[in-house]
């Protein structure tokens, strides 16, 4: 781990810190409670970042490329002092998040996990970090993630594996490894992400915490580290549905407040064959959550995928493969990191990752001009078309399914390959299974945690909703938290 030092009133700050005493407890408490208790005068930003900070450690499951300590300190006292002084104040006024390393962040590095941008620190926020700012929060440090974003289990060659909230020694999920994790385990309160195929729901379904992928376009994209401006979006990932009403509602422009949606008014559809397709303890806790919903009021439907998942087969990789060149490469450019999108991918240390750009996005095998054209111009429309059919059809108000097909898996053994009901299977296909077809549609999803496996890992349960029904699918996500047993915090 790598950690942004800050020399001025370093040793005053410090001290400040000290002698709050921060109270443990603090960590354990939700964005929207620590914001509402600093607002109120029950707590300070300093004592809420020093509890953080003391909970960080020595990070030891790797979550965070930068750790910007004394930075975030000096932003807390900033933000108790425009408090007491009787300034305006937002939101999240003095509460600590954490940054996915692929998200401009002003004067900190942004690596997107490569060595080649190592040394690259922007000096504008993203325009989503600048709103969490304006909205008051404060920033952390950068998280941990797959290379570039490039996969799903955050096993960085360059700056290590991501260890799982729950379970050092398991995966984090991916690409927002980092975040999910640290989330998960205490670290901060709240997160940023990105996803573009499942990455923000993924580490959040694995690390026991919540996460929304809103519709494509709902947040802006300026200063994020691209891999194609069709699928790609922001995403946060909290600790309750509630947080992630005021996170959207920051991030958006829209409300920070919602009231949960009735659940027996709701229709919700289940897509058939699932039992086979997943791991016994997912499927064992998937059919229990929805014990739960079906005992409240809510009306499940019974859904056909199948030939929502053939068009997704034929319009996935080659919108990603294909604009990633030409994106990554405008980027590089536009924001003057004086590299080329052939440096990035010389520097590549994950042998996943590494493959992929050297074979799929820059050799022989890339995605021609007109096969990406057919795909963005024709299937793509077609999957957007047959998920709006399936919804008004069937007059669902959500799908639901089990966020990814299993809990975390060994990051010894997990990089190519994992075991799913006694066979040997990839795993990158294998997590983004139920991920992947929404976002290639733009239509907004959400992960929220249904309890434990035996072997005491997170399961995730997915909502995803009609295009632009965001604010309505994250009540649905309210009524259905309350309906279900929160996780228990994972052991320090």
């Amino acid at each position: 781990m790598r950690c942004v030092i800050r020399t001025v009133f370093a040793g005053a700050l410090l001290g400040l810190a000290s002698a709050a005493h921060a109270d443990t407890g603090l960590v354990q408490k939700t964005a929207s409670e620590l914001a509402l208790e600093i607002r109120t005068h029950k707590t300070t930003s300093v004592e809420v970042v020093k509890a953080f900070l003391d909970a960080i450690g020595n990070d030891e499951r790797n979550a965070f490329i930068t750790l910007d300590s004394e930075g975030a300190l000096m932003a807390a006292l900033a933000a108790d002092q425009a408090l007491n002084s009787g300034g305006a104040i937002g939101p999240l006024h003095g509460v600590p998040i954490v940054i996915k390393d692929n998200i401009a962040a002003r004067g900190l590095p942004t690596t997107a996990g490569t060595s080649a941008l190592s040394s690259w620190v922007p000096q504008i926020d993203a325009s989503v970090v600048s709103r969490l700012r304006n909205a008051g929060a404060i920033v952390l440090g950068k998280t941990n993630m797959h290379e570039l974003a490039f996969g799903i289990t955050s096993n960085n060659a360059t700056f290590g594996a991501v260890g799982n909230a729950y379970d050092p020694a398991m995966t984090a999920g991916g690409s927002s490894g980092g975040t999910g994790l640290a989330v998960g385990a205490r670290y901060a309160p709240a997160g940023l992400g990105t996803d573009t195929g499942g990455s923000v729901r993924i580490p959040a379904a694995l690390n026991g915490v919540a996460g929304f992928r809103p519709s494509v376009g709902r947040y802006p994209l300026s200063g994020i580290v691209p891999i194609s401006t069709t699928r790609d979006t922001a995403g946060p990932i909290a600790r309750s549905l509630t947080d992630l009403v005021l996170l959207d509602g920051v991030l958006a422009g829209a409300q920070v407040t919602s009231d949960p949606a009735d659940l027996k008014l709701l229709r919700i559809g289940v897509p058939e064959g699932l039992a086979d397709s997943v791991g016994p303890e997912t499927a064992r806790l998937f059919e229990s959550a929805l014990d739960k919903l079906t005992s409240r009021g809510a009306k499940l439907v019974s859904v056909d995928l199948s030939a929502i998942h053939e068009i997704n087969d034929q319009v996935s990789f080659p919108i990603v493969l294909w604009e990633v060149r030409r994106d990554l490469a405008r980027f590089l450019n536009a924001y003057e990191t004086g590299l080329t999108i052939e440096a990035v991918t010389k520097g590549i240390e994950s042998p996943d990752v590494k493959f992929v750009f050297e074979e799929l996005v820059l050799g022989e095998k890339a995605i021609p001009d007109a096969v990406y054209q057919t795909v963005i111009r024709d299937l793509r429309p077609k999957l957007q078309a047959a998920y709006g059919e399936l919804f008004a059809k069937n007059r669902l108000d959500a799908l639901a399914f089990p966020t990814t097909p299993l809990e975390a898996q060994p990051i010894e053994t997990s990089d190519l390959t994992v075991d799913l009901n006694g066979e040997k299977v990839e795993t990158f296909a294998t997590y983004i299974r139920h991920t992947d077809p929404g976002s290639n549609a733009g239509i907004p999803g959400l992960s929220l945690p249904i309890g434990l496996t035996s072997g005491g890992l997170p399961v995730g349960l997915e909502l995803d909703g009609p295009a632009f029904s965001d604010r309505h699918l994250l009540s649905i996500g309210l009524a259905v938290e309350a309906a279900i047993p929160a996780l228990p915090a994972p052991r320090r």
